[in-house]
Protein backbone atom coordinates (compact mmCIF):
# COMPACT_ATOMS: atom_id res chain seq x y z
CA UNK A 1 0.00 0.00 0.00
CA UNK A 2 0.94 3.75 -0.76
CA UNK A 3 1.19 5.34 2.52
CA UNK A 4 2.14 8.93 0.90
CA UNK A 5 1.85 10.05 -2.88
CA UNK A 6 3.39 13.57 -4.04
CA UNK A 7 2.80 14.29 -8.02
CA UNK A 8 5.14 17.12 -9.31
CA UNK A 9 4.43 19.27 -6.32
CA UNK A 10 5.78 22.70 -6.69
CA UNK A 11 5.89 25.64 -3.81
CA UNK A 12 7.13 29.39 -4.09
CA UNK A 13 7.27 31.74 -1.22
CA UNK A 14 7.02 35.15 -2.94
CA UNK A 15 9.91 35.35 -5.78
CA UNK A 16 11.60 31.65 -4.12
CA UNK A 17 10.89 28.65 -5.50
CA UNK A 18 11.19 26.14 -2.66
CA UNK A 19 9.81 23.32 -4.80
CA UNK A 20 9.90 22.47 -8.35
CA UNK A 21 7.90 19.56 -9.40
CA UNK A 22 8.95 17.27 -6.59
CA UNK A 23 7.35 13.30 -7.07
CA UNK A 24 8.03 10.18 -4.83
CA UNK A 25 6.10 7.41 -3.32
CA UNK A 26 6.22 6.09 0.31
CA UNK A 27 5.28 2.57 1.06
CA UNK A 28 3.27 1.99 4.15
CA UNK A 29 5.89 0.29 7.03
CA UNK A 30 8.76 1.91 5.84
CA UNK A 31 10.79 4.69 8.42
CA UNK A 32 11.40 6.95 4.89
CA UNK A 33 13.16 10.24 5.34
CA UNK A 34 14.05 13.18 3.77
CA UNK A 35 17.82 13.69 3.64
CA UNK A 36 18.92 17.44 2.55
CA UNK A 37 20.85 20.36 3.82
CA UNK A 38 19.26 23.54 5.31
CA UNK A 39 16.87 25.51 2.99
CA UNK A 40 16.92 22.70 0.46
CA UNK A 41 12.47 22.20 0.74
CA UNK A 42 12.35 19.63 3.15
CA UNK A 43 10.36 21.67 5.69
CA UNK A 44 8.21 22.93 2.93
CA UNK A 45 7.58 19.25 1.76
CA UNK A 46 6.60 18.54 5.25
CA UNK A 47 3.72 21.20 6.19
CA UNK A 48 2.45 20.18 2.37
CA UNK A 49 1.99 16.77 3.47
CA UNK A 50 0.96 18.03 7.18
CA UNK A 51 -1.92 20.15 5.34
CA UNK A 52 -0.01 23.65 6.57
CA UNK A 53 0.40 24.14 2.99
CA UNK A 54 -1.31 23.38 -0.12
CA UNK A 55 1.10 23.11 -3.32
CA UNK A 56 1.32 25.88 -5.58
CA UNK A 57 0.96 22.75 -8.36
CA UNK A 58 0.66 19.45 -8.21
CA UNK A 59 -0.91 16.86 -5.89
CA UNK A 60 -0.68 14.91 -2.12
CA UNK A 61 -2.38 12.48 -1.10
CA UNK A 62 -2.24 10.15 2.37
CA UNK A 63 -3.66 6.97 1.90
CA UNK A 64 -5.39 8.09 -1.62
CA UNK A 65 -6.77 10.91 -0.09
CA UNK A 66 -5.98 14.20 -1.65
CA UNK A 67 -4.61 16.58 0.96
CA UNK A 68 -6.12 19.98 -0.33
CA UNK A 69 -9.55 18.27 -1.03
CA UNK A 70 -10.03 16.71 2.11
CA UNK A 71 -7.29 18.08 4.71
CA UNK A 72 -9.72 17.01 7.31
CA UNK A 73 -9.42 13.02 6.83
CA UNK A 74 -5.84 13.39 6.45
CA UNK A 75 -5.14 14.87 9.46
CA UNK A 76 -6.90 12.18 11.61
CA UNK A 77 -4.87 9.41 9.63
CA UNK A 78 -1.45 10.94 11.08
CA UNK A 79 0.38 12.58 14.17
CA UNK A 80 2.60 15.06 13.76
CA UNK A 81 6.03 16.11 15.91
CA UNK A 82 7.49 19.70 14.73
CA UNK A 83 11.08 20.59 15.23
CA UNK A 84 9.50 23.46 17.43
CA UNK A 85 8.43 22.75 20.91
CA UNK A 86 4.78 22.41 20.89
CA UNK A 87 4.39 21.69 24.64
CA UNK A 88 3.05 23.27 27.33
CA UNK A 89 5.94 23.80 29.45
CA UNK A 90 3.98 25.05 32.85
CA UNK A 91 1.40 21.49 32.38
CA UNK A 92 2.56 18.22 33.19
CA UNK A 93 3.20 15.38 30.64
CA UNK A 94 -0.08 13.93 31.55
CA UNK A 95 -1.96 16.98 31.48
CA UNK A 96 -0.35 17.73 27.94
CA UNK A 97 -1.38 14.36 26.86
CA UNK A 98 -5.24 15.23 28.38
CA UNK A 99 -5.23 17.89 26.44
CA UNK A 100 -3.98 16.55 23.06
CA UNK A 101 -6.54 13.76 23.70
CA UNK A 102 -9.28 16.21 23.69
CA UNK A 103 -8.07 17.82 20.33
CA UNK A 104 -8.91 14.30 18.91
CA UNK A 105 -13.01 14.02 20.20
CA UNK A 106 -10.76 11.78 23.09
CA UNK A 107 -12.18 11.86 26.79
CA UNK A 108 -12.83 10.23 29.77
CA UNK A 109 -11.42 6.90 31.14
CA UNK A 110 -10.29 6.03 27.26
CA UNK A 111 -8.24 9.01 27.22
CA UNK A 112 -6.25 8.22 30.71
CA UNK A 113 -5.72 4.50 29.81
CA UNK A 114 -4.09 5.81 26.60
CA UNK A 115 -2.19 8.35 27.66
CA UNK A 116 -0.67 6.18 30.77
CA UNK A 117 -0.18 3.58 28.16
CA UNK A 118 1.98 5.85 26.37
CA UNK A 119 3.39 7.16 28.85
CA UNK A 120 4.69 4.25 30.01
CA UNK A 121 6.38 3.20 26.63
CA UNK A 122 8.45 5.77 26.30
CA UNK A 123 9.97 5.46 30.02
CA UNK A 124 8.14 8.77 31.09
CA UNK A 125 5.70 7.18 34.01
CA UNK A 126 7.27 8.22 36.94
CA UNK A 127 7.62 11.63 35.83
CA UNK A 128 4.42 12.08 33.90
CA UNK A 129 3.16 14.15 37.11
CA UNK A 130 5.99 16.82 36.15
CA UNK A 131 5.94 19.76 34.27
CA UNK A 132 7.15 19.38 31.23
CA UNK A 133 10.04 22.78 31.99
CA UNK A 134 11.73 19.98 34.39
CA UNK A 135 11.99 17.43 32.22
CA UNK A 136 15.35 17.05 29.69
CA UNK A 137 15.52 17.61 26.60
CA UNK A 138 15.33 14.26 25.16
CA UNK A 139 12.87 13.83 27.41
CA UNK A 140 10.31 16.45 25.87
CA UNK A 141 10.92 15.23 22.82
CA UNK A 142 9.28 11.58 23.72
CA UNK A 143 6.59 13.27 25.34
CA UNK A 144 5.98 14.98 21.93
CA UNK A 145 5.91 11.39 19.92
CA UNK A 146 3.73 10.00 22.90
CA UNK A 147 1.12 13.07 22.08
CA UNK A 148 1.36 12.17 18.33
CA UNK A 149 0.21 8.61 18.75
CA UNK A 150 -2.68 9.36 20.94
CA UNK A 151 -5.35 8.98 18.67
CA UNK A 152 -3.84 6.11 17.07
CA UNK A 153 -2.41 7.41 13.42
CA UNK A 154 -1.10 5.62 10.33
CA UNK A 155 1.25 7.51 9.37
CA UNK A 156 3.97 9.57 12.04
CA UNK A 157 5.68 12.73 10.85
CA UNK A 158 8.21 14.21 12.02
CA UNK A 159 9.99 17.14 11.83
CA UNK A 160 14.10 17.16 12.43
CA UNK A 161 13.00 15.16 15.63
CA UNK A 162 16.46 14.98 17.31
CA UNK A 163 17.69 18.90 16.82
CA UNK A 164 19.08 19.98 19.67
CA UNK A 165 19.54 16.35 21.74
CA UNK A 166 22.64 14.46 22.81
CA UNK A 167 23.78 11.71 21.21
CA UNK A 168 22.64 9.42 24.09
CA UNK A 169 19.01 10.55 23.71
CA UNK A 170 19.39 11.07 20.12
CA UNK A 171 19.95 6.85 20.39
CA UNK A 172 17.25 6.58 23.01
CA UNK A 173 14.56 8.14 20.88
CA UNK A 174 15.85 6.54 17.54
CA UNK A 175 15.07 2.84 19.48
CA UNK A 176 11.44 3.92 19.99
CA UNK A 177 10.81 4.79 16.26
CA UNK A 178 12.47 1.92 15.01
CA UNK A 179 10.30 -0.27 17.45
CA UNK A 180 6.83 1.28 16.61
CA UNK A 181 7.90 0.67 13.06
CA UNK A 182 8.46 -2.66 14.03
CA UNK A 183 5.48 -3.55 16.48
CA UNK A 184 2.95 -2.03 14.99
CA UNK A 185 3.37 -1.50 11.30
CA UNK A 186 3.76 2.54 11.57
CA UNK A 187 4.79 4.42 8.51
CA UNK A 188 6.97 7.31 9.28
CA UNK A 189 8.31 10.26 7.61
CA UNK A 190 10.90 12.67 8.93
CA UNK A 191 13.05 15.10 8.04
CA UNK A 192 16.70 15.17 8.46
CA UNK A 193 20.03 17.08 7.41
CA UNK A 194 21.74 14.14 9.79
CA UNK A 195 23.97 11.74 7.75
CA UNK A 196 24.06 9.08 10.28
CA UNK A 197 20.08 9.26 10.69
CA UNK A 198 19.34 9.34 7.01
CA UNK A 199 21.62 6.22 7.36
CA UNK A 200 18.61 4.34 9.74
CA UNK A 201 15.57 4.81 7.18
CA UNK A 202 15.10 2.19 5.05
CA UNK A 203 14.12 4.81 1.96
CA UNK A 204 15.83 7.92 1.49
CA UNK A 205 14.77 10.81 -1.32
CA UNK A 206 17.81 13.07 -1.32
CA UNK A 207 16.87 16.95 -2.13
CA UNK A 208 18.44 19.86 -3.22
CA UNK A 209 17.58 23.57 -4.39
CA UNK A 210 13.92 21.95 -4.14
CA UNK A 211 14.26 19.21 -6.40
CA UNK A 212 14.95 15.54 -6.09
CA UNK A 213 18.18 14.54 -6.95
CA UNK A 214 17.98 10.46 -6.26
CA UNK A 215 16.46 8.20 -4.29
CA UNK A 216 16.60 4.65 -2.69
CA UNK A 217 17.90 2.70 0.17
CA UNK A 218 21.05 4.04 2.29
CA UNK A 219 22.56 1.23 1.00
CA UNK A 220 21.80 0.84 -2.25
CA UNK A 221 22.79 4.93 -3.05
CA UNK A 222 26.08 4.34 -1.45
CA UNK A 223 26.71 1.37 -3.44
CA UNK A 224 26.13 3.01 -7.08
CA UNK A 225 29.25 4.96 -5.90
CA UNK A 226 31.67 1.72 -6.22
CA UNK A 227 33.98 -0.20 -3.93
CA UNK A 228 35.28 2.71 -2.13
CA UNK A 229 36.57 6.73 -2.16
CA UNK A 230 40.37 7.33 -1.58
CA UNK A 231 40.72 10.75 0.21
CA UNK A 232 44.14 12.38 -0.26
CA UNK A 233 45.30 15.43 1.64
CA UNK A 234 47.90 18.16 -0.25
CA UNK A 235 49.08 22.12 0.22
CA UNK A 236 47.43 22.45 -3.43
CA UNK A 237 44.78 20.33 -4.33
CA UNK A 238 43.65 21.79 -7.30
CA UNK A 239 47.06 21.26 -8.89
CA UNK A 240 47.23 17.73 -7.59
CA UNK A 241 44.26 17.45 -9.53
CA UNK A 242 45.34 18.59 -12.90
CA UNK A 243 48.79 16.65 -12.21
CA UNK A 244 46.42 13.37 -11.51
CA UNK A 245 44.36 13.94 -14.19
CA UNK A 246 47.30 14.34 -16.95
CA UNK A 247 49.16 11.70 -15.45
CA UNK A 248 46.38 8.70 -14.79
CA UNK A 249 43.57 9.88 -16.51
CA UNK A 250 41.55 9.65 -13.39
CA UNK A 251 39.19 11.79 -12.25
CA UNK A 252 38.81 13.77 -9.02
CA UNK A 253 36.50 16.42 -6.92
CA UNK A 254 38.21 18.72 -4.95
CA UNK A 255 36.41 19.03 -1.19
CA UNK A 256 38.08 21.90 1.34
CA UNK A 257 41.55 20.64 1.29
CA UNK A 258 40.90 17.22 0.41
CA UNK A 259 41.03 15.60 -3.04
CA UNK A 260 38.66 12.34 -3.30
CA UNK A 261 38.42 9.79 -6.15
CA UNK A 262 36.16 6.74 -6.76
CA UNK A 263 37.69 4.05 -7.09
CA UNK A 264 36.99 -0.33 -7.25
CA UNK A 265 40.59 -0.69 -6.22
CA UNK A 266 40.97 1.67 -3.50
CA UNK A 267 44.15 0.46 -1.92
CA UNK A 268 46.17 -0.32 -4.79
CA UNK A 269 45.56 3.24 -6.19
CA UNK A 270 47.04 4.36 -2.67
CA UNK A 271 50.41 3.09 -3.77
CA UNK A 272 50.74 4.34 -7.20
CA UNK A 273 49.43 7.90 -6.39
CA UNK A 274 52.32 7.87 -3.49
CA UNK A 275 54.80 6.89 -5.84
CA UNK A 276 53.67 9.31 -8.62
CA UNK A 277 53.63 12.24 -6.12
CA UNK A 278 55.44 11.64 -2.87
CA UNK A 279 56.25 15.34 -2.58
CA UNK A 280 52.32 16.26 -3.28
CA UNK A 281 50.42 13.92 -0.59
CA UNK A 282 50.44 14.98 2.70
CA UNK A 283 47.81 12.17 3.56
CA UNK A 284 45.73 9.80 2.01
CA UNK A 285 42.65 7.51 2.95
CA UNK A 286 40.55 4.86 2.10
CA UNK A 287 37.06 4.87 3.01
CA UNK A 288 33.68 3.31 1.72
CA UNK A 289 31.30 5.47 0.26
CA UNK A 290 29.28 7.52 2.60
CA UNK A 291 26.14 9.21 1.74
CA UNK A 292 27.65 12.83 2.22
CA UNK A 293 29.76 11.59 -1.22
CA UNK A 294 26.24 10.49 -2.85
CA UNK A 295 25.57 13.89 -2.48
CA UNK A 296 28.74 15.18 -3.50
CA UNK A 297 28.23 12.87 -6.67
CA UNK A 298 24.86 14.35 -7.61
CA UNK A 299 25.05 17.84 -6.85
CA UNK A 300 28.31 19.14 -7.14
CA UNK A 301 27.74 20.67 -4.01
CA UNK A 302 28.95 20.19 0.00
CA UNK A 303 26.15 19.16 1.75
CA UNK A 304 26.82 21.93 4.35
CA UNK A 305 25.68 24.65 2.30
CA UNK A 306 27.15 26.97 5.60
CA UNK A 307 30.57 25.88 4.91
CA UNK A 308 29.91 25.55 0.61
CA UNK A 309 32.20 29.00 0.27
CA UNK A 310 34.86 27.12 2.03
CA UNK A 311 34.98 23.44 0.37
CA UNK A 312 33.66 24.26 -3.00
CA UNK A 313 33.95 21.16 -4.83
CA UNK A 314 35.92 21.61 -7.99
CA UNK A 315 35.34 18.18 -10.45
CA UNK A 316 37.67 17.19 -13.21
Amino acid sequence: MTAVELDSVSFSYGNRTALKGVSFEIEAGQIFGLLGPNGCGKTTLFRIVSTLLVPDRGRACVFGVDARQDPHAVRKSMGVVFQSNSLDLALSAFENMIHQGHLYGLHGRDLRRRSDELLEQFGLSERSNDRVKTLSGGMRRRVELAKALLHSPRLLLLDEPTVGLDPNARREFWDHLRDLQAREGLTILLTTHSLDEADLCHFLVILNDGMVVTSGSPDQLKSRMGTGIVIIEAQNVRDLQKAILLKMNLSSVVVGNTLRIESERGHELVAELVENFPDEIQAVTVSKPTLEDVFIRETGSCFDFEVEERHRVHAF
